[in-house]
Parts: C-alpha cells; sequence; structure tokens
C-alpha cells in the first residue's frame, strides 16, 4: 500500500505545476489537453512525484477538465502571461521596478527636460515615448519639465489646430505634468532678435542663390558667394527678408559651419526660409509672418532660453544635434547633455502619420477619426482599453536603448492584463447567439454569478431563468453540445443535448452541481437569458478591417456607465464606448 502523500503533493503546491503544462498542452493541440501528456510533463519536471502517481492523476485529471473548458485564446491568454516561455516569448514583468539609467552630468534639483511636439498630429506610442522619459528623469532628478509646440513649418508640416488641445490630453491621460508650456509660433520676435545677434556675431548670412547653385557649392566644400560679405550688408538683407522685399525660395539665412563637414548636410544649415503664409496660413498667427525659422534653429535657441539642461530625442535627430552646436558655439552658450534612442513600433498597428491622415481624408466614414482602434495612436489605444500604467511600464521597460525597437501585441496586452485583470469585473456575452431550449428543467433556477471570481467582497448578482424560457448560446459554442454527452451553463446547472439544428440546440435538464459536470468532464458554456438580456456589437480590429460581433449580453450591462472596462466571460477584455436602452457597443480591448 502507497505511502500517505506528502504536504509536497498537496492540491495548493502542485496545481501550479500541473496547470503549467495542461495549458501549455492544450494550446498546442487544439484547445484539448491530454491527461496522459500532462501527467509525462509533469513527472518528467518532478520525478520525485512519481510515487505519488495516483494523487498526482487526480489533480491533472481535474485541472485538464477546468483547461478543456476554457476557449482556446483564454489558455494562450493565460501562457503568455504566466509562462511566455513555453510559446518562446520572454515575460515582461509588469510588477518589476523599472529603473533608467542615469542621466549624463545631472544635478538633483536642477535637471530640466522638455517634450517638444509638431502639434500635426496626435501622439501614437511612438512619440510618446519622449515625453514618458523626459518626465521620468525629470521626476527622477527632482526637476522640471517644458512642454513647446514646434509649430514653425505652416506648409509642410501644417499645424492641426485640434492638435494642440488633442496633444495636452494625452499627456494627461499618462498621468504626465508639465511646469512650463510654449508655442513657438507665438515666439517669432525672439527668433528674429536672436538671428540678429547671430548675424551680427559673424555666425550667419543671407543666401539668395538657388538651391541648386547652392548644392554645388556644399557639395564642392566652396563658400557660397553671400558668405563673406560685410556684417552691415548681411544686416540689410535680413531687414529685406523680413521687410517682404524677397519672395517664397528667393533667400534663406544660414548658419555658418564648418564647409568640409563629411556629412555635406551639416554644411552652412538654413536657419530661416521664406513661406508665403497668403496660400498656407498658420493656423494660429494666419499671415502675420513670411520668414519663418527651421525646427534646428527654434529648437535650439529654446533650448538654451528655457533653461533645458538635458535632451531626450530619437537618433534620427543625431545630426540635428551637431546642427545645432555650430549655432550654441557661434553665440557662447553651452549645449544641453543630449540622449538619444532608437525608434519605437507597436506590431500590429499602424502608426505612419501621413498613412493614417491619408487614410482620414480619402475614405471618409470608414474611419473613426484618430481614435480608430487599428491605429497605434494614443486616443485609438485609450478608446480601445489600454491603460495609461501599462503604455508607460512599457516604454520604460524599453528604456533608453540606442537601438530600434518593436514591441508586441502580446507583451503590450500582456503589460495592460496584469494591471486590468484585478480591476475588471466578469460579465457573460454569448456572441452570434443561437437559441437554446432546454426541457425538463425545473420551474425556476437562479445563478449566482460573482463579479469577480477571485474578489468576492465586489459581490456579484442573480440571473433567474424560468422553465419554458429559452436562453442563448454563443455559436461557438455549439459544437461542444456535438461532442459531450453533458454540458454545463455557467452557475445555472447541467444540460444533455438531445437534438442539434442549425439555430436552434434542444436539451434534458440534467442537475444542478458542479461535482456532477467535472464528474462527466462537462466543458461549461456561457449563456444568456432571452427574457434579461440587450444585444451589443463588440469592434475588433483584424489586420486594416474593424469586425463588428454581433451578440448578446446579460441586462445588467446596461446599469454601466460609457467607459467602463470589463472581462466577457471567455471572451476578452472590453470597453463599453456606447449604452443605450436597446443596444451596447464596445471596443475589443485583448483576450
Amino acid at each position: 500500500m502507497n505511502a500517505e502523500p506528502s504536504s509536497e503533493v498537496s492540491p495548493e503546491n502542485i496545481r501550479e505545476l500541473v496547470l503549467k503544462h495542461a495549458l501549455a498542452n492544450a494550446v498546442a493541440h487544439g484547445g484539448k489537453a491530454s491527461p496522459g501528456a500532462v501527467m509525462g510533463k509533469v513527472i518528467a519536471e518532478r520525478p520525485e512525484l512519481r510515487i505519488h502517481a495516483r494523487r498526482i492523476a487526480e489533480i491533472v485529471a481535474q485541472v485538464v477538465r477546468e483547461v478543456n473548458a476554457m476557449s482556446v485564446e483564454e489558455q494562450r491568454r493565460i501562457v503568455e502571461e504566466r509562462w511566455p516561455e513555453l510559446l518562446g516569448r520572454r515575460k515582461v514583468r509588469s510588477e518589476e521596478k523599472l529603473e533608467l539609467p542615469p542621466l549624463p552630468n545631472a544635478v538633483p534639483g536642477h535637471v530640466k527636460t522638455r517634450f517638444a511636439p509638431n502639434p500635426d498630429f496626435v501622439l501614437h506610442i511612438g512619440n510618446a515615448r519622449p515625453a514618458v522619459l523626459s518626465y521620468e528623469y525629470a521626476s527622477m532628478y527632482k526637476g522640471s519639465m517644458v512642454l513647446r509646440f514646434e509649430d514653425t513649418d505652416p506648409r509642410t508640416k501644417r499645424p492641426l489646430p485640434e492638435s494642440y488641445r488633442a496633444i495636452k490630453e494625452d499627456l494627461r491621460w499618462l498621468g504626465i505634468k508639465w511646469d512650463e508650456e510654449y508655442v513657438q509660433s507665438l515666439r517669432m520676435s525672439i527668433y528674429y532678435r536672436i538671428a540678429a545677434e547671430l548675424i551680427r556675431r559673424g555666425g550667419a548670412y543671407v543666401d539668395t542663390c538657388s538651391s541648386n547653385e547652392f548644392n554645388k557649392y556644399r557639395i564642392a566644400g566652396k563658400p557660397c558667394p553671400h558668405r563673406e560679405r560685410s556684417v552691415e550688408e548681411q544686416l540689410e538683407d535680413w531687414d529685406k527678408m523680413l521687410s517682404g522685399n524677397y519672395g517664397e525660395g528667393e533667400a534663406v539665412l544660414r548658419v555658418k559651419t564648418d564647409l568640409h563637414y563629411p556629412d555635406p548636410s551639416v554644411r552652412d544649415w538654413v536657419a530661416f526660409r521664406i513661406i508665403d503664409t497668403s496660400r498656407t496660413p498658420h493656423p494660429l498667427v494666419g499671415d502675420k509672418y513670411s520668414v519663418w525659422p527651421t525646427y534646428n534653429f527654434a529648437a535650439a535657441v529654446d533650448d538654451h532660453l528655457m533653461g533645458v539642461t538635458h535632451i531626450l530625442r530619437g537618433k534620427e535627430h543625431a545630426t540635428n544635434t551637431v546642427k545645432q552646436k555650430f549655432l550654441y558655439s557661434h553665440l557662447g552658450w553651452r549645449y544641453p547633455e543630449t540622449v538619444h534612442f532608437g525608434r519605437l513600433r507597436l506590431e500590429g498597428f499602424m502608426m505612419s502619420k501621413s498613412r493614417i491622415r491619408e487614410l482620414l481624408e480619402s475614405r471618409p466614414g470608414e474611419y473613426e477619426g484618430f481614435s480608430d482602434p487599428r491605429f497605434g495612436t494614443l486616443a485609438a489605444l485609450r478608446a480601445r482599453g489600454f491603460l495609461p500604467e501599462a503604455i508607460r511600464r512599457i516604454i520604460l521597460h524599453v528604456g533608453v536603448k540606442g537601438v530600434d525597437a518593436t514591441i508586441s501585441f502580446e507583451n503590450l496586452a500582456a503589460m495592460n492584463r496584469k494591471i486590468l485583470d484585478p480591476l475588471a469585473d466578469r460579465y457573460m456575452f454569448v456572441s452570434n447567439p443561437v437559441k437554446l431550449v432546454v426541457e425538463n428543467m425545473p420551474p425556476s433556477l437562479e445563478a449566482r454569478i460573482p463579479y469577480h471570481p477571485s474578489k468576492p467582497e465586489k459581490g456579484g448578482r442573480r440571473l433567474l431563468v424560468h422553465a419554458g424560457e429559452p436562453i442563448y448560446i454563443s455559436s461557438n459554442d455549439k459544437r461542444l453540445f456535438e461532442s459531450h454527452k453533458l454540458v454545463r451553463l455557467m452557475e445555472l446547472g447541467n444540460v444533455t443535448p438531445i437534438e442539434i439544428g442549425e439555430n436552434i440546440v434542444v436539451c434534458r435538464f440534467h442537475s444542478r452541481s458542479l461535482e456532477e459536470a467535472r464528474r462527466h468532464n462537462a466543458p461549461i458554456v456561457q449563456w444568456v437569458p432571452e427574457n434579461s438580456s440587450i444585444p451589443v456589437v463588440v469592434k475588433k480590429p483584424a489586420g486594416d478591417r474593424l469586425l463588428r460581433i454581433r451578440g448578446l449580453g446579460e441586462h445588467h450591462l446596461a446599469k454601466l456607465a460609457p467607459g467602463a472596462q470589463i472581462q466577457f466571460l471567455r471572451f476578452g477584455f472590453v470597453k463599453l464606448s456606447s449604452i443605450r436602452s436597446d443596444i451596447i457597443e464596445a471596443y475589443y480591448t485583448h483576450p
């Protein structure tokens, strides 16, 4: 006779091991785990458990039944969240303490960072990265952060009036607070003053060569004929630019640099150009100005005047750093410390500004603005149900590495799920409903369903079903009635299938107890009563398409408010976008 099993093989201690292998086996075999295969994996990992095989087999049988009752999506979700290495993925730990490397030459209390978006678009997760990092570093060193709208290109990167507000809304959603706020188009007199000072110091000149003509000099490493004119002549030509004596493309102000610098784009770069704002007026200042600073001039000047000590930006700005240092040298300024990092992409989401704008303009009505869930904008992620803390953590996890990085949807979803799971109440929803008629049912049955399986303090609600009242199941679950002699309706009772049609399933009531369902290895399905249901539409991205999954939800959903984030059992997390008396609309977040 075998010895009594020790505490080492108690259900509490061994269940986790069994669950891991059961889920992995199920995911690998279309959603159905094999007890024998799971048993083999458990014993292989823990050979010392072999002497307790009978007890282990009981636990395996129970766990396999529970796992096989899950949807494949739910099985995969749990594996990706808890054991992603089984799928060849690295686990992202949302609970780990994420620390950024120290900034170079940073003095606590004196660090000042900046986030400087161009308001020609809303933020996406890629350009939210410098915002999060700049804010986190300013907080780390008990410093401050500047928000600066860089809007000095009214033609090529024309600002959108709504973007100024939308960007601030995105930042507040991320929990980012800034200490100072500036708009460059409202600082033009400052740039003109600094430009004149730069000319007086011999660091800039007005060039009236054509662009093709100047490029010949630049490639040859030779000075443009206008470069060595006197300061007085340069200031006179600068005044002519400001007075409108030159038209668009007829004159520019250039910063003097090294004419033999290896990168020709650095050589005597353009600081100001003329833009005909009568044709392309600026959304804030109209056609008041025609001479506009380039990004490199305005950004460099503002970083100095605003006291920025550390610039955090993408590595594509490395050449701009070189250009701006020539300007600083002419003016006798000290250049801020810079940290350049790689690009950040979100796999499976559209993030190209030009592509999104093109789609919104060319296919009106097909997309839901910048918040369309197929896009990688923060507005879209917010509408879909991703939490700001998940975005912040994933950006901090990537950190300030110089290489490009791609965030997989699975990792972002795992991060979001970790935060959302304990907060989201559970509700029943059946997609593409199929009518289920239960014969021989008691006069009435009551299901008590908790709002959260691991948080009894949240309470629950009751769903009452009367004899003869049809209920609905998901069409995806109809196959379970075809392949099992007993099926459990969650928290309601067990039924035996007797007739299965295309749009209807007829069953006979069998029993109430969960133990009976477990004894028969019965799968568990969601259901919704006909008389206490409400139509639901879930919008789910699928590549370039937006699927609209129609179904029925329990009537308790109507008591929620738009914006509520919940989990539809065995379907996935959703965010409710619209609640009316006749229909509820929601966005699919992730499994």
